[in-house]
């Protein structure tokens, strides 16, 4: 058995640099993100699909406190019979096995749970391919981006969520003696220590589009902060947190402590399993990605607990004028495309003025422009096996009728088109669907359309293009803002523009870099300052709503 002390000292060095990377904010990575050979080894590639296969048709290996039968929901937007079943849990049960085992958890102190947390990391990361496959088949992500998102850039946000917890947790000194001098007489001395104490059982809400990358935050920086763990996946994805999970039980009983900090939730649709343990009185902290239907009750509803949410919103880009105006069209249509726009991230509202903008290719009207991106996308996506790899799997139906719905609209100027995977023929694949509105139709725009929808909105200028960004994210949140000027003034009000919307802004983003894709240790995702979201990750509010500093004191 490996103490927590001793997980501590085995990565220290890395806590260090994780902890240093959170002041710096410059490119720092702990996990490679290509899944080469020569980076992970020549059998981690075939070893790790044999492992997800391995797991197909049969019950997952996992002890659920409490459990009461079996459930079998994830179907593969790819078309891979999956079969994996999992135990459902009593959430009453979960709850009483998460309080037993947090005292214990608590005396480890916050070094030795992030010690422990940092382990289950690294082990989590040696099964990077194993849990690619099992988030490809479930979101409908192709292989790559979840080998990615899913894996090492999951990891990155875990640890940089360890970082803060860390920090935050060490601020307040364990140990202190103080000294008051009186005169005449000897000072009066004590003895202080000050203990971190978890807030109370956490909850772990997971979405099906990304199952690791959005509950990996709150999960381990409630563990540091020292508090147990409810993970609840979305019954479409449920197979990369059990596998967390399945790591993290593994881990702790190593470390000498129960298992049960960490248990999953497995649900049949509609049993309403999330809603009864965020209303639980011992349940104190609730993470939920996902739609901003649940996240708006989550908010109004667990009342007894700390409640981090993280929803859709009416992502803009503004378009001014640009100097490469290929790089352009090209950034944008990438980020259109990207997983099919199911990301939390992905453009919606594309503001331009209906006179038209200047770009080094010439003056474009709206119009022009709008045809120009068309012509982007099918550029983009003209070849089936590339644009495959790109746009990924429809995750669910939910996604495919707002996408119908939008390509039945009269002002259609890039209609949806199906693209064939010979290596996954029963795929739903689908091209982006691009809209061209006017700023009066409002009904639409200020509408969520998850999924592969987007709009060209003409306004009557720059500045009501902007006035427009304020007013609607303000009113129904967003995660990014884009902006493309030329203009020194421009782009200066446009940062005005966001810091009153309170929302994260790109410029000018023409080549590798996506407003859609944010960098741990150095992006801040999210902004807790409108609708969207109600903290950023990874942010130290994100980690001190988690936990309390008790102190005790003594004469010496």
């Amino acid at each position: 058995m490996t103490t927590p002390a001793g997980f501590y000292e085995t990565h220290a060095e890395l806590l260090d640099q994780a902890v240093r990377a959170t002041t710096a904010r410059d490119y720092w990575s702990a996990f490679p993100e290509s899944p080469s050979k020569s980076v992970y080894g020549e059998q981690a590639a075939p070893d790790g699909e044999r492992a997800f296969q391995a797991l197909l048709g049969r019950p997952f290996p996992i002890e659920v406190p409490g459990a009461v039968g079996t459930v079998s929901t994830e179907r593969s937007p790819w078309g891979l019979e999956l079969g994996v079943s999992y135990p459902k849990a009593d959430p009453l049960a979960l709850v009483a096995a998460a309080r037993a085992a947090t005292p214990a958890w608590r005396a480890v102190g916050p070094q030795g749970r992030a010690g422990v947390a940092v382990e289950i990391i690294k082990r989590i990361n040696a099964r990077s391919f194993e849990l690619a496959h099992a988030v490809q088949h479930t979101t409908g992500q192709a292989f790559v981006m979840a080998f990615q998102a899913g894996g090492p850039h999951a990891q990155d946000r875990a640890l940089e969520a360890v970082a803060y917890a860390l920090a935050a947790t060490t601020r307040i000194p364990a140990t202190s003696e103080w000294s008051k001098p009186q005169r005449g007489g000897d000072a009066l001395r004590l003895a202080k220590t000050s203990t971190v104490v978890g807030r109370g059982v956490g909850l772990v809400i997971g979405c099906t589009t990304f199952p690791t990358w959005n509950s990996y935050p709150g999960l381990f920086a409630s563990l540091v902060t020292g508090n147990p763990v409810i993970v609840k996946p979305h019954p479409g994805a449920v197979l990369p947190l059990a596998i967390t999970v399945q790591i993290c039980r593994e881990v702790l009983a190593e470390a000498g402590q129960g298992p049960d900090l960490v248990t999953l939730a497995a649900e049949e649709p509609g049993d309403g399993v999330a809603a009864t343990l965020a209303t639980h009185p011992d349940v104190r902290i609730v993470d939920f990605t996902g739609s901003s239907e649940f996240g708006n009750w989550l908010e109004a509803n667990a009342r007894q607990a700390v409640v981090y949410t993280e929803k859709a919103g009416l992502n803009t880009v503004v378009v001014d004028s640009t100097d490469d105006y290929k790089g352009l069209l090209r950034n944008l249509a990438f980020s259109l495309s990207l997983y099919s726009g199911q990301m939390c991230t992905t453009p919606q509202n594309i503001l331009v003025p209906l006179a038209g903008i200047e770009t080094d290719a010439g003056h474009r009207s709206a119009d022009e422009f709008g045809a120009d991106l068309s012509a982007a996308l099918d550029k983009l996506l003209g070849d089936p096996a590339r644009a495959a790899g790109t746009l990924g799997a429809i995750a669910n139906d939910s996604v495919l009728a707002r996408l119908t719905e939008a390509d039945n609209a009269a002002s259609v100027i890039h209609p949806t088109t199906a693209v064939t995977d010979e290596h996954h023929p029963g795929a739903t694949i689908r091209t982006p669907v691009v809209v061209r509105l006017d700023a009066a139709d409002e009904k639409a725009y200020t509408r969520e359309w998850f999924g592969p929808v987007s709009f060209v909105i003409a306004t009557d200028s720059t500045e009501h293009s902007l006035r427009i960004l304020v007013e609607t994210v303000r009113a129904h949140g967003a995660l990014t803002a884009l902006v493309h000027s030329t203009s020194p003034e421009v782009l200066a009000a446009a940062r005005e523009a966001a810091l009153d919307a309170g929302v994260h802004l790109a410029e000018n983003l023409t080549g590798g870099v996506f407003v859609n894709q944010t960098a741990a240790f150095s992006d801040l995702h999210g902004s807790g300052a409108n609708p969207a979201a109600t903290a950023s990750l990874t942010d130290d509010y994100f980690v001190t709503g988690r936990f309390f500093t008790l102190q005790s004191r003594h004469h010496v």
